[in-house]
């Protein structure tokens, strides 16, 4: 398999990859839902000893 990561727009998902956006947990991450975002953010924030954001 051959990975081109010189852009988003020539990328070919593997069928794992499809799966796994398929089945991914998403919400608005303006509104606190997305829990990946949020996620995120914590452990950014962990990481820098900061509050969260």
């Amino acid at each position: 398999m051959t990975v081109d990561l010189r852009s988003d727009t020539v990328t070919v998902p593997t069928e794992g990859m499809r799966r796994a956006i398929a089945a991914a947990e998403v919400g608005d991450d303006v509104y606190h839902d997305d829990p990946t975002v949020n996620a995120l953010e914590a452990r950014v924030a962990e990481i820098l000893g900061l509050g969260a954001a």
